[in-house]
């Protein structure tokens, strides 16, 4: 995670006494063959006076003579051990001394020339400028540029998920080339190692309401010389997924969750009194089944509250994210009287049922009515448990938050 120092925050000066406005930031892995590209065209920009700025490769341990070419260029090397898009990406803006940054790939498929119709957009007050390489931005993708199942259906199915569930207003979510204030990015505290960082940083700014403006580009064919893609279809894919999942705790845990208990409360509601509905009749094997439901689905809920709660603990989800919020009526006496009471429910209907059995003289019985109590008994006692333990477990998460 990026530290949070609110003086980072501010434009410095570089030895010398100038003041970088604009950092710019390359990630890097053996990109030898092109990096100089990107940097020429950097170095153009900077020399026409628009800007005064700084190049910064983040030196991901290539091994083919990138870190060289980058000085040769003028660019600050950081060295970064840890493997990563997002890794490299955040030792780069932790080291970038502008108020402003602009991120792009060293691939030369985009054009760092146009870095000034991001800078435009960065000095209207922008937090973050995306760039958006499909035509329904205005972009441009070029021939071969992108492969043909992230442009028609990966790209464009992941930023409408996006749009969906975290109300984000861009059209490339992927887009790789972007600006953002060094501020903005700081207050991100992004943690993303992989690709997904660039989803994360949408997310992010979007949950936090920040100001975000699109601007087309063009893509071109990646330039390196018989390198494979550092992007891998399904595993960037499955991790994108993953991690849209594990931001949306109400989609993943809450929603199932609550699709469960009702199914299982549908079923007790037909098995209790063992309803007819045609040939079919819901007797105690329907309460088993409703019952896998009501745990299960309860169990859902559960896990989902207690990951919304450390999500906002340990600030992985935006504090301006108004579905996620540390209650103040929740207290671990509160949830333990809750737990007890279930529990106590379940242990006397066993012991109902037991009686039963003891009223039998402790030899057969008619199960289909005595597991009208056992079933129920076990599942009240074992709702009470883990709720018990849900309740100790958020009131170690919320030590010292709540009172």
């Amino acid at each position: 995670m990026m530290p949070s120092d609110p003086d980072a925050a501010q434009p410095v000066s570089r030895p010398g006494g100038t003041t970088v406005e604009l950092s710019i930031v390359i990630p890097c892995l053996d990109e030898a063959d092109t990096l100089g590209l990107c940097l020429a065209k950097v170095n153009q920009v900077f020399s026409s006076g628009q800007v005064v700025g700084e190049i910064i490769v983040a030196d991901n341990g290539s091994s083919d003579g990138s870190a060289e070419v980058a000085r040769q260029f003028g660019a600050v090397v950081v060295h970064v051990s840890r493997k990563g898009y997002g890794s490299a990406l955040m030792a780069g803006i932790h080291e970038a001394r502008g108020k402003f940054i602009i991120m792009g790939d060293a691939d030369d498929s985009y054009d760092f020339s146009q870095i000034p119709i991001f800078l435009e957009k960065l000095r209207e007050g922008f937090d973050l400028v995306q760039g958006c390489r499909f035509p329904s931005g205005g972009g441009e993708i070029l021939p071969r540029a992108m492969p043909i199942l992230h442009r028609w259906w990966g790209n464009p199915m992941f930023s409408k998920l996006a749009c969906w569930w975290f109300q984000s207003p861009v059209k490339d979510i992927y887009c790789g080339m972007r600006g953002f204030t060094r501020a903005h990015a700081l207050r991100l505290n992004t943690f993303s190692l992989g690709m997904e960082f660039a989803v994360e940083m949408v997310i992010k700014s979007s949950l936090l309401e920040a100001k975000i403006a699109e601007v087309p580009i063009t893509l071109h064919p990646d330039k390196r010389q018989g390198r494979r893609p550092h992007l891998r279809t399904l595993r960037d894919g499955w991790r994108t997924l993953r991690f849209f999942l594990l931001y949306s705790p109400r989609r993943l845990f809450m929603i199932p969750g609550a699709f469960l208990i009702l199914l299982g409360v549908l079923g007790y509601v037909l098995a209790m009194p063992a309803v007819q509905v045609g040939p079919m009749t819901f007797d105690a094997h329907t309460l088993l089944f409703s019952s896998l439901f009501l745990i299960s689905g309860y169990q859902a809920l559960l896990f989902g509250q207690l990951i919304r709660t450390y999500a906002r603990v340990v600030d992985l989800i935006p504090e301006a994210q108004g579905s996620v919020q540390l209650t103040p009526t929740f207290s671990l006496e509160k949830g333990l009287m809750f737990g007890v009471f279930c529990a106590l429910a379940g242990v006397v209907l066993l012991a109902w049922a037991v009686n039963v059995w003891r009223v039998a003289g402790f030899g057969a019985l008619d199960y289909a009515s005595t597991m009208r109590l056992v079933v129920p008994g076990v599942t009240l006692a074992s709702l009470g448990f883990q709720t018990v333990l849900w309740s100790f477990g958020m009131g170690v998460l919320l030590m010292g938050r709540v009172r």
